[in-house]
């Protein structure tokens, strides 16, 4: 046999080195580890007297006390030439097993059974596991309280929240069209490894009614509309309200803008109609601001109504759009329902064109149901709305009011809303700031 060489040798595999041992004949090869084989080979080579593998065993297991111990789903068993799989290879021959998985020995840890001699690096069998028990689902009976984001909770001990409550998914919100205060039943499932709360398997029931009756209604673009009908009072003493009120009326299901170059008072006008609105009895009024000043969110924090949703105009087009679109999509559920609801957008200016006049076109009036009057604030008309409430910068700047572009201004069909004679009233002043 050629002479070995010891990076030869620690290039070989286990069962190369096996085959080597074998042919030199030295005894107990197959219960060494690879470095200990490698010595010994070596050693028998040069003729120098090496201590026997019962010997040696000893050693090892002191050594392999200090490394990290292997776990048994990482071991393979030998094949019946001895050579260990590849698995056991990566690991350095199985360096981490035990001396009794390496001897056959009738000693077992703690957590092993006893491993009969010559089942080298054989587990345990891991028990059946228990049949799961069936357990009753648990039904959750609270009240809704949506997030900005279109998912929310179910509130166990309203208005307080608590560990207790039930997430309710977005997809779920919408399938039911549910808004805040909406009382749901349904069961939980517990949460998840990564879930602080359980979360709700279904929606049996809104409000008394079973989900299946709202899920399987029209779909609130389908609804049949007409034009606004019953007009808003604002009764304010302000000049430029007033002249809102009785030159450009809006009613319940009204479409309109407020329009005007910067600094006509556009955002200042909408926080009073948001004040005035929300006095109105059955009209729930939602706030969505998109686009304005930073200075203006303290103004807003301070009014009646809270914004649902609000983002400076710092913000990017994506997020304006999700701010207004998730306070217009409850207002609908809420107009789906029968009831009036009125969502006021300042500004459509820095949304995709797409959103603003989705957003826009969302109010209606619903026949033989509820309505949704939206009132956003832009640079210009977009389009299809029933009133435009056009202001003039030159007159709000200068301190002259009411500040109201009466020509640019106008209703559609105000004889609903004021009847004939208050329409030729307003055809009348139009007249007079024509000339």
């Amino acid at each position: 046999m050629s002479v070995l060489e010891r990076a030869t040798l620690e290039g070989s595999t286990l069962a190369d080195l096996h085959a080597i041992a074998s042919e030199l004949s030295v005894d107990g090869y197959r219960r060494l580890r690879k470095s200990d084989l490698i010595e010994t080979l070596l050693a028998h080579q040069s003729g120098e007297e090496l201590p026997t593998a019962d010997e040696l065993l000893p050693i090892a297991d002191e050594l392999s006390s200090s490394v990290e111990p292997v776990s048994a789903d990482d071991l393979d068993e030998e094949d019946a030439t001895g050579a260990a799989s590849p698995r056991r290879r990566g690991r350095r021959g199985g360096r981490g097993r035990s001396a009794a998985a390496r001897t056959g020995s009738a000693e077992a840890s703690d957590t092993e059974e006893p491993r009969p001699a010559g089942r080298r690096g054989r587990t345990k069998e891991p028990a059946a596991p228990a049949p799961a028990k069936t357990e009753e689902p648990v039904i959750v009976d609270g009240v809704v309280e949506l997030l900005p984001n279109g998912s929310g909770f179910v509130r166990l001990s309203p208005p307080e929240p608590s560990d207790a409550d039930v997430y309710v998914s977005a997809a779920q919100v919408k399938r039911c069209e549910l808004v805040n205060g909406d009382r749901v039943t349904g069961p939980r499932r517990a949460p998840h490894r990564s879930e602080r709360f359980p979360s709700l398997v279904r929606i049996d029931t809104v409000n008394g009614r079973p989900a299946e009756e709202l899920a399987d209604r029209g779909r609130f673009d389908d609804l049949p509309a007409e034009f606004p009908t019953e007009r808003f009072k604002l009764g304010s003493n302000d000049p430029t309200l007033k002249a809102v009120e009785f030159l450009t009326p809006f009613g319940r299901g009204s479409r309109v803008t407020v329009s005007g170059r910067s600094w006509a008072g556009k955002s200042h006008l909408l926080r009073q109609l948001a004040s005035i609105l929300a006095e109105q009895t059955g009209a729930t009024v939602f706030v969505a601001l998109a686009g304005v000043r930073p200075e203006e969110l303290p103004e807003w924090g301070e009014a009646p109504v809270k914004p649902g949703a609000a983002v400076t105009f710092s913000a990017s087009a994506e997020a304006q759009d999700n701010a207004v679109e998730l306070v217009v999509d409850q207002a609908r559920r809420l107009a789906a329902r029968g009831s009036d609801a009125v969502v006021l957008i300042d500004t459509l200016d820095g949304l995709h064109p797409l959103s603003a006049r989705k957003a826009l076109a969302s109010a209606r009036n619903l026949k033989d149901g509820g309505s949704l009057t939206v009132i956003a604030t832009g640079s210009k008309p977009l389009g299809g709305e029933t009133t435009v409430i056009a202001l003039d910068a030159a007159l709000a700047m200068s301190g002259r009011h009411p500040a109201l572009d009466l020509l640019s201004s106008g209703t559609m069909r105000p004889e609903l809303l004021v009847g004939e004679s208050g329409a030729k009233a307003i055809a009348k002043e139009r007249a007079k700031a024509a000339k």
